[in-house]
């Protein structure tokens, strides 16, 4: 069943022209969602640009991209992500559900806990990737984000599947809700917890990455979920607010002096130096985890049982090697853009680029992309197509940029 919206988060109960994948700078040529945080952003002078159907801060005022990228990770910065989409997944079969879905072995997380997953095709290819997080011991209820771009694809899947589930097993009905109006924000950066305390008395020592809580936050003590972890490989928390205190929460978090609004050029050069995939660009329904290097998402009682979607191609993958590999790339000189041609030594394609920036921590180009299967060691010798040129580059091994999750 779907409903609409939902009152409580409770524990019981493209267009224009591309610069990243999915933001455009200019004009739409349709009428793009607005986030509840989209008149916050618009006053603090964010630049908003079109991204997977929302209208998105790109930047603040005249703080560049390079300056919000170091502010992230030597202080503190808050990210509007109220574009993904909030799920809640409840009733007696929800945990069993979602494990026909993914390949994530759901009942090994704790209460409270929290694991990157994939929803994943017939052939194995992944439909998106999300967060499932476990709300009851037992299994019954499950918070879950998932991408804005994806989102019509994943409610059709989840709505298919949701009712095939339900007719067969009307004694382990699941409830589907999905959490509209809601705020989601990513405070993110090695000063987060620090300030986050200022705003609640909750203990925050005893969150660790991966796993949340319920917290009463700011002056009116506003009950929000907290989970310890994000996009950027930094520490940090991503907050979800009820519709209500949205903007008040939100606004009472960049009170705070070292925090930053932060827009979405620097969380794409923040993750491309934490290693991590962006839907669209590493990850899309042809690309199997095991390909996208995601191979630990598949665990290892299910490598046996082989009971999810795609199981017959990741487990062939996961025993002889996937025809194609996600690997970095440092490229000195002119940086490597998406789409680029990789090539070995021998001037032979063997991959393309995916993503690619000047790193702002590293001061060198750095990129991610696809490579033939046996091309892929790190270390190895390639050479890239930019400008029209051939320039050499070398495999390295991700992130590129340590984590900093506070464990």
């Amino acid at each position: 069943m779907l409903s609409r919206t939902a009152t409580s988060l409770r524990p019981a109960a493209r267009a224009g022209r591309l610069v990243l994948r999915g933001l455009a700078t200019s004009a739409p040529v349709y009428e793009n969602k607005r986030t509840p945080l989209y008149q916050l952003n618009v006053d603090r002078g964010a630049k908003m640009v079109p991204f997977a159907g929302f209208d998105m801060p790109l930047s603040y005022g005249d703080v560049g991209q390079v300056a919000a990228h170091n502010h992230v990770r030597n202080e503190v910065g808050l990210f509007d992500v109220s574009h993904m989409v909030q799920h809640l997944f409840s009733g007696p079969g929800a945990q069993d559900f979602l494990s026909t879905l993914t390949p994530t072995s759901l009942d090994k997380i704790p209460e409270n806990g929290s694991s990157l997953s994939v929803l994943l095709n017939e052939n194995g290819g992944i439909i998106d990737d999300l967060i499932l997080t476990k709300h009851a011991a037992d299994g019954s209820r499950w918070y879950t984000v998932t991408n804005a771009g994806r989102a019509e694809e994943d409610k059709a899947h989840f709505k298919a599947k949701l009712l095939e589930w339900n007719t067969q097993h009307p004694d382990k009905t699941v409830t589907w809700e999905i959490l509209d109006g809601w705020g989601l924000v990513a405070l993110q950066g090695p000063k987060s917890a620090n300030a986050l305390s200022k705003l609640t008395d909750a203990d925050l020592t005893a969150l660790k990455f991966g796993q949340s809580m319920f917290a009463e936050i700011g002056k009116d003590k506003v009950r929000c979920h907290l989970a310890r972890g994000g996009y950027t490989g930094e520490d940090g928390f991503e907050i979800s607010i009820p519709p209500e205190f949205a903007v008040s929460i939100t606004e009472q978090i960049l009170a705070i002096p070292e925090v930053w609004p932060i827009g979405l050029g620097a969380r794409d050069s923040l993750r491309l130096e934490a290693g991590m995939c962006l839907y669209g660009n590493e990850l899309n329904e042809s690309v199997s985890p095991i390909e996208g290097g995601l191979a630990w998402l598949v665990s290892k009682d299910r490598r046996v049982e082989g009971a999810f979607p795609g199981s017959s191609r990741i487990l062939a993958e996961l025993k002889d090697g996937p025809a194609r590999r996600r690997v970095g790339f440092e490229v000195p000189g002119a940086p490597a853009r998406e789409g680029a041609k990789v090539f070995d030594e021998d001037g032979n394609e063997i991959g393309v680029i995916t993503s690619g920036i000047p790193s702002p921590t590293l001061g060198t180009n750095i990129a991610m992309g696809y490579v033939k299967n046996g091309k892929h060691k790190k270390g190895t010798p390639v050479q890239i197509e930019i400008r029209k040129k051939l320039r050499p580059a070398t495999i390295r091994p991700m992130p590129f940029v340590s984590a900093k999750y506070y464990k």
